[in-house]
């Protein structure tokens, strides 16, 4: 998980809060190809953040839907959905270098051109840079779900971020979120239930089927192998 939730001031106090991070930076060491990528492929696949609005159309050089990942990992599921779908646009924010370079390496492999990267926390992403209602499908997959109770306070999925990615998607626009730890999937559920912004995609109020766009990753193998379930939230800008 890539992510920080940032509130600036406490809701019942007014007084400022410390940024608490959703996140722990384990960088380790990169390897070869990884670090060739950060040299050679940024240039041409990476963005640089920058504290104010961008056209996301001209990061790819034409107009088309934008579908936002946010913290993916090492991005085989994001090259994964850039590569079945050639006429949207697929941006990733990852903090982790590693993984960046990952999916730098598999953007050339794959010959992708509709798809680019950020190296950047999501949260400065989404407030500064991308504009309000510019996303047409924006994902959270896999956070990491601290869940200890004395941690959940680290959780990404908090009241003020999904009112930041409501904020972002354009009307009509679909937000989607997947865990395989239930107590995460009933917290994000109730989040994204109290967002007025936001509708259940769900006819029974609660969680979806996998959409045909997400991808099966090895990750979500593994968990099934060790008797995990997994839920999937979709829901749609009103």
């Amino acid at each position: 998980m890539s992510d920080v939730y940032t509130p600036e001031f406490d809701p019942e106090t007014g007084k400022p809060l410390r940024k608490v991070r959703s996140f722990v930076l384990r960088e380790g060491r990169l390897t070869k190809g990884q670090e060739r990528a950060m040299e050679e492929l940024w240039p041409r696949f990476g963005v640089e953040y920058q504290a104010q609005a961008v056209d996301p159309a001209a990061l790819f050089g034409r107009a088309a839907p934008l579908v936002v990942e946010i913290g993916y990992g090492m991005g085989g599921s994001l090259l994964a959905m850039a590569a079945a779908e050639p006429e949207k646009n697929f941006l990733g924010i990852e903090v982790h270098t590693p993984g960046v370079g990952a999916l730098l390496m598999g953007i050339e492999e794959k010959g992708l051109a509709n798809l680019r990267t950020l190296h950047h926390d999501a949260v400065e992403v989404l407030e500064h840079m991308l504009p309000d209602a510019s996303v047409d499908r924006l994902q959270l997959y896999f956070p990491d779900p601290w869940h200890k109770k004395r941690h959940h306070k680290r959780r990404i999925v908090q009241p003020a971020f999904v009112a930041l990615l409501a904020r972002k998607l354009k009307p009509g626009a679909l937000l989607h979120f997947a865990t395989d730890w239930e107590n995460y999937a009933q917290w994000m559920l109730e989040v994204l239930a109290a967002e007025p912004a936001l509708v259940n995609e769900s006819a029974e109020g609660g969680y979806v089927p996998v959409p045909a766009w997400r991808p099966h990753t090895k990750f979500e193998a593994r968990g099934e192998r060790l008797g995990h379930g997994v839920w999937d939230l979709l829901f749609r800008r009103a």
